[in-house]
């Protein structure tokens, strides 16, 4: 135990950016265009029985996709759920709200081929019947509207907050200090959160687009990361086996873990056991 131990992204990186946005409309289209464009990754939390009808004949329920058309938009980002109607599941029964989830999660799981474990909770609202429906639903994390302005690693995932909103008036002012962070020990997360039809509301796309030009293309310093995957490298990250003097390490996982032990970064491949 002679040396300080900190978690490391993947390449050694001390910090990552992820973006969560919610209801599945139409102007997430534009949005993903613009992250793409600069590398960046996001989560989308979609409410899955209220899509548009797939029938061009049928009328369509407002912005929102159909289902055909959200596989195409969402690709190379990742899908959560967000409620199959966007209820408050504080206001139902824990049954109701669990059934709401899980109807959710299948839905979107059915729609794109993949499995769904995350989740942003409509309106924002959580409390322990929320994060009782959610486990039984296996959802692994849940964000809030909750905005810290700081880049700590989350402490409980059911409960997840942001570090700003894009509306937030110091939001450039955050990625500044964001990307000015000198060599710090503790791992940095910046998590922005929002709906994209704010900015066709506001007429304020350039918000969104001086961000990503600020913060984008900065891939030796961020690991740029759905919500997902950074959940699962986390997951993976704390089963590393440790000796209780810590002279040994074990990854169990299939998962390449990258650390800072003392002053030095290691990378630890699945399977491989580090003697110091």
């Amino acid at each position: 135990m002679k040396r300080p131990l900190f978690m490391r992204f993947p390449g050694g990186r001390d910090r990552a950016l992820t973006l969560s946005y919610d209801d599945g409309v139409n102007p997430d289209a534009r949005l993903i265009s613009i992250l793409k464009a600069h590398g960046m990754k996001a989560t989308f939390n979609i409410n899955s029985d209220l899509f548009s009808p797939d029938d061009p004949s049928l009328p369509r329920n407002g912005t929102r996709f159909s289902a055909s058309e959200a596989v195409k938009v969402y690709e190379g980002m990742e899908v959560a759920v967000h409620g199959a109607i966007h209820p408050f599941w504080n206001q139902m029964p824990l049954a109701s709200a669990t059934y709401d989830i899980i109807r959710d999660r299948a839905n979107l799981e059915k729609i794109f081929h993949r499995t769904i474990r995350g989740s942003a909770a409509p309106y924002g609202v959580t409390g322990e019947k929320c994060i009782e429906a959610l486990k039984a639903a296996g959802i692994v994390y849940c964000r809030t509207t909750v905005s810290t302005e700081k880049f700590s690693m989350p402490e409980n995932w059911l409960a997840l907050p942001a570090t700003c909103h894009h509306g937030n008036p110091r939001l450039m002012e955050l990625a500044k200090n964001f990307l000015g962070l000198q060599n710090p020990r503790h791992p940095q997360l910046f998590y922005l959160w929002g709906h994209s039809y704010e900015f066709d509301d506001n007429d304020n796309w350039g918000v969104i687009e001086a961000f990503c030009d600020l913060v984008g293309g900065h891939d030796d310093l961020i690991w740029y990361a759905t919500n997902g995957e950074i959940y699962d490298y986390t997951e993976a990250y704390n089963r590393l086996v440790w000796s209780v003097e810590m002279d040994r390490v074990t990854n169990p996982t299939f998962t390449e873990l990258w650390f800072l032990f003392g002053k030095t970064v290691y990378r630890i491949m699945p399977g491989e056991t580090i003697v110091f």
